[in-house]
């Protein structure tokens, strides 16, 4: 039994999600680390770890947590973790959780393992700093019934690459779905054109560049040629004004396209 003092802002949000199983005090085993790897974007310093759905519980983290948030121990629940976002960002996470759960109802439960949620928000440093944050969630056990009982969250300092919050969520598919939704929440984002002068292959694409395939990888895991694919990299950057990788990256990471 964990203390009151360890309830967070997002269980009353969780408990509206028919996928989530409650109150369970199981040891969860851990995730299969390389396919998470495999499908998240590590545009910098990053760390990951388990949480357990139903306690909010902590497990097997990555040691950049320590260091990024310049913090002595572990954190044994996510109101620790939670207790490292920005006040003023947190209406933001709260709202962003509540579209990831809306949305993932619309999609349908049945497809609840294959589906990433991401958005951004500032974190404290270990400078004392608040910067922004790229935050992935990917959800990695049901229990026999079909609820959530655990998923893996991934967290990148993308500071050095932007400072300033798309403020959008985005729900991706991960193999063998594709979906891609993209979510400006109201209240908070301001007009951008970004992804929709993409078509969905572009996306695609550009989804894979910022996981750092190179063009041959892309194309093998796309089934495109090379040809193909380089040219697919020069509409992005055109029709994004981009010069670079660095800077398609920076806009697309403001825009909230990955």
């Amino acid at each position: 039994m964990h203390p009151p003092d360890k309830k967070h802002p997002l269980i009353d949000v969780w408990k509206t999600y028919p996928g989530i199983k409650q109150a369970d005090e199981r040891i969860l085993s851990v995730p299969p680390i390389e396919h998470i790897i495999g499908e998240m974007f590590a545009i910098g310093e990053f760390y990951y770890y388990v949480l357990n759905l139903t306690n909010s519980t902590l497990s097997h983290h990555h040691e950049n947590i320590l260091k990024l948030h310049g913090l002595e121990k572990y954190p044994e629940n996510l109101k620790d973790v939670i207790d490292l976002t920005h006040p003023d960002d947190i209406p933001f996470v709260i709202q962003a959780e509540q579209t990831v759960i809306q949305k993932m109802v619309e999609i349908g439960l049945e497809h609840q393992l294959y589906l990433k949620a991401s958005y951004c928000c500032r974190m404290k440093t270990s400078k004392n700093t608040y910067e922004l944050f790229h935050h992935q969630s990917i959800h990695t056990m049901e229990d026999e019934d079909g609820q959530l009982v655990q998923s893996i969250n991934i967290h990148t300092n993308i500071n050095h690459i932007t400072k300033k919050n798309p403020n959008t969520v985005l729900i991706s598919g991960i193999s063998p779905r594709n979906d891609f939704h993209q979510i400006k929440l109201e209240n908070f984002s301001q007009s951008n054109e970004f992804s929709e002068n993409l078509t969905k292959r572009e996306i695609e694409v550009l989804a894979l560049i910022a996981k750092g395939y190179s063009g041959g990888e892309i194309a093998k895991i796309l089934v495109l040629s090379e040809h193909t694919v380089r040219t697919h990299r020069k509409n992005i950057l055109k029709k994004t004004n981009s010069r670079n990788s660095k800077e398609l990256l920076k806009k697309a990471f403001e825009s909230g396209a990955i």
